[in-house]
């Protein structure tokens, strides 16, 4: 496995850490501005998780209907470790009852096979042609499905599209629904404030903006055909996205999220918004009725337990602290008065990393 260069590590913990930065002070422009509260930030999750569904589907009786996971991901060591704690808790969840988790796939968009493929199922695809993702590598994931779609030959009909830094904190069933698809709503994605912006790739006569829905792309569960009409738009509308200015400017680190969204509406699909399929520590407090935690935010805390906003706590599990390779085993719990969702995410980083054989040569 070819190893990163010291510069693009520096250069990957600039741009982590500047959209980390960027993140957490949108959260507290929103609290500040008054458009969101701290307690609406800390509990997104605590009402009714189904904030947008059909009618027709609200009291539905199904049979069970698996789907695949499909995971996207590089060959550096940073995406290493991420998949293999990830892949961990997708086996023990999925025998558990409640799921209904199919087969797995990474979807390794280097190039190359890498030292993991014994290990976790693969599928190898091939990188944006160089230069083209104008150093914003996640414009390689829709590129990624677009070839894993033309070669998958998956018996699920649907498909979970997930990430390396998402943990099975329960059992998942399929929340998705026929040609409803099931995907988390992020408050930061308001097609209905960029209007503007979205217009230029969902023009008026396609219908309101309010058909955009306000999600990206993962952790998204989908039927598979529908993904394999939706997943070509998805990559030449990112990739148009990129190479304007304006539209680029504006946004930023969640364009190709934005982009998704908007290529779901151009065909036609609207997804149920489940609050539950996902929580984000250490904004959510809690893991109860939660089914991945998703930990892309750094968690900061003092050893009195109090977060730290936008500042480097006593304590802090970040996953941007272990660019280069896995994290150590045994990791430090939190001090006392941490919220349960971090505390579990440690934890459950400890279990996997103690159980998969050897951790340190990520």
């Amino acid at each position: 496995m070819a190893r990163a260069s010291p510069l693009f590590l520096v250069l990957l913990v600039i741009v982590s850490s500047f959209a980390t930065y960027n993140l957490i002070t949108m959260i507290i422009h929103y609290i500040s501005s008054g458009k969101l509260a701290v307690d609406e930030v800390n509990s997104i999750l605590s009402f009714d998780p189904i904030i947008e569904m059909p009618e027709n589907v609200k009291n539905r009786k199904r049979s069970k209907s698996p789907f695949h996971v499909a995971l996207t991901a590089t060959d550096a060591p940073y995406n290493q470790w991420q998949c293999r704690i990830m892949y961990y808790w997708y086996k023990k969840k999925k025998a558990l009852p409640g799921s209904e988790m199919g087969g797995f796939t990474r979807i390794l968009h280097s190039g190359n096979p890498d030292n993991l493929m014994d290990e976790i199922p693969t599928v190898v695809v091939k990188p944006l042609p160089p230069g083209l993702d104008q150093g914003y590598i996640v414009l390689n994931r829709p590129w990624a499905f677009v070839q894993w779609l033309e070669k998958a030959k998956i018996e699920e009909e649907y498909v979970l599209m997930a990430e390396p830094d998402h943990i099975f904190v329960n059992p998942l069933p399929n929340l998705a629904f026929g040609g409803h698809p099931a995907a988390f709503p992020f408050f930061y994605i308001r097609p209905d404030q960029n209007e503007k912006i979205v217009r230029k790739f969902y023009p008026e006569e396609k219908g309101p903006v309010t058909n955009v829905d306000p999600i990206g792309n993962s952790p998204v569960i989908i039927r598979k055909d529908l993904l394999s009409n939706i997943a070509p738009t998805w990559m030449n509308i990112s990739l148009k996205m990129k190479e304007d200015p304006e539209t680029d400017k504006a946004f930023g680190w969640v364009l190709e999220m934005y982009a998704y969204a908007i290529a779901s509406a151009l065909h036609g699909v609207r997804h149920i918004l489940r609050k539950d399929f996902m929580l984000q520590p250490p904004w959510d407090l809690e893991t109860r009725n939660k089914y991945i935690i998703h930990y892309t935010y750094g968690c900061d805390y003092n050893m009195k337990g109090e977060l730290t906003y936008g500042k480097i706590g006593e304590w802090r599990f970040d996953k941007r602290s272990h660019l280069r390779g896995p994290p150590p085993r045994n990791l430090p719990l939190p001090p006392p008065g941490v919220p349960e969702s971090v505390v579990t995410l440690v934890k459950m980083v400890n279990e996997a990393t103690a159980n998969i054989p050897n951790w340190d040569t990520t």
